[in-house]
């Protein structure tokens, strides 16, 4: 639960306050310096070890961060921009609910390809999903309500969630295939219940949320909605929508629940991490969808957000249908799929991303990592993404390291678990 800082009256001293017990600083952010983000602080540990024995020797499958290059037409649009457009107005403030160029092309692309009826002003830009998810959760809850979430799910989910004032509820994982567990869903489904926010395809394991995964929880949502007298929203969060391997397809799942608020980046479709550039799209079904962008609005002005970089929404919208070559990803996971499994570790094969998520060979995959580590591996432990025993590897690395990665993985497996 967020916790408000307390002050403390002018005329006190700095000394005086904390002789009498005065909090000084908030305490929530305080706390959270003891619980850093454990995919940074082993990808720390990753460039601090490559400084020693050179990067290429340290096989880091610590962070999700795109290993292809842009499109060469972004780059392109970007260059004849800035040598031709005017600076006012790529460098200018855009309007508080974004560039209406970049909010109309992603409503026509999103109409293009799903067959829906969005509007520019169902778009909402924001500084990638994580803006995204931020601003929708705050859109449709109070300090108090419950949000569900499916386990395993990205750890930052939890202080999207907290730092609205809202309290996460943790749906158990469904490890035989990593689809919803919908009985332990439908127990925990409660009047207290106001969001459900889901991950397809998932990080971290890079499953896909079938069509029929995605019909039943739209029926559950709207069953639960005519009982509770409210309508409970669907919180899609949707960066990884473009990255799928053959033969399977990505539900959207705003065409089958008229009350869902599709967040979405381009960090992974067009490799632009550091842009910070996504979108809340409001289903245009819902009524109140066109309020909630405007609400969307407000909050940016509540937290300081207001709008991502006018100059990278209007690259965005010259190629927004583009992706980087994304292959490699699907080259990568089959190479690591075929070795895991012949290794025998239990893994489901991920229909997207570029996350796989095996079982680790004890019961304890903090203790696992941390052998790992002796080999140079750099595998994150499943803990902080609520499903203990299990560990995900980001293969977001060129080919030729993943290849090389196979030998220490079975010297690991060797030496350590004796297979």
């Amino acid at each position: 639960m967020f916790c408000a800082p307390t002050f403390h009256n002018k005329e006190q001293s700095a000394a005086g306050g904390r002789e009498k017990g005065y909090i000084m600083i908030n305490e929530t952010y305080k706390e959270m310096l003891g619980k850093k983000s454990v995919i940074r602080q082993l990808s720390e540990f990753a460039t601090a070890r490559g400084k020693e024995i050179g990067y290429e020797n340290v096989y880091d499958y610590s962070l999700g961060n795109p290993s292809v290059p842009v499109p060469e037409e972004f780059t392109k649009a970007m260059i004849e921009m800035l040598e031709q457009d005017s600076p006012m107005a790529l460098h200018g403030y855009s309007p508080s609910l974004g560039n209406p160029e970049f909010k109309q092309a992603v409503a026509d692309s999103l109409n293009r390809r799903f067959g829906m009826n969005y509007k520019a002003s169902h778009i909402f830009p924001t500084s990638g999903a994580a803006g995204a998810i931020a601003h929708a959760l705050r859109a449709i809850t109070k300090p108090g309500d419950e949000v569900i979430v499916f386990a395993p799910f990205f750890p930052e989910y939890i202080p999207y969630v907290t730092g609205t004032g809202a309290e996460i509820v943790v749906v158990p994982a469904d490890t035989k295939a990593f689809q919803i567990n919908f009985d332990k869903f439908e127990e925990l489904l409660t009047d207290k219940v106001k969001a459900v926010l889901i991950n397809s395809p998932n990080n971290p394991t890079g499953i896909v949320y079938s069509e029929e995964t995605v019909k039943r929880l739209a029926d559950i949502l709207r069953k639960k909605s005519q009982e509770f007298g409210y309508n409970i929203y669907l919180v899609s969060d949707e960066p990884y929508r473009e990255i799928l391997f053959a033969g399977v397809e990505c539900p959207y799942p705003s065409k089958y629940y008229d009350y869902t608020l599709s967040c979405y980046s381009f960090s992974k479709s067009l490799s632009l991490p550091g842009e910070r550039i996504g979108y809340v799209a409001a289903n245009p079904a819902d009524p109140d969808s066109e309020t909630i962008v405007n609400m969307c609005g407000q909050i940016s002005r509540g937290t300081g957000h207001n709008c991502p970089a006018s100059i990278i929404q209007q690259a965005c919208a010259k190629v927004i249908d583009m992706t980087s070559d994304l292959s490699v990803y699907e080259t990568n996971m089959n190479i690591l799929y075929k070795e895991l499994t012949a290794l025998g570790f239990e893994v489901v094969k991920p229909g997207g991303t570029f996350y796989i998520f095996p079982k680790a060979l004890e019961e304890d995959s903090i203790a696992f990592c941390n052998k790992a580590l002796k080999y140079d591996l750099v595998l994150v432990p499943a803990d902080s993404f609520a499903c203990p025993g299990y560990f995900r590897m980001a293969y977001c690395i060129d080919t030729d390291k993943v290849e090389r990665s196979i030998a220490a993985l079975k010297r690991f497996v060797k030496e350590e678990y004796g297979r």
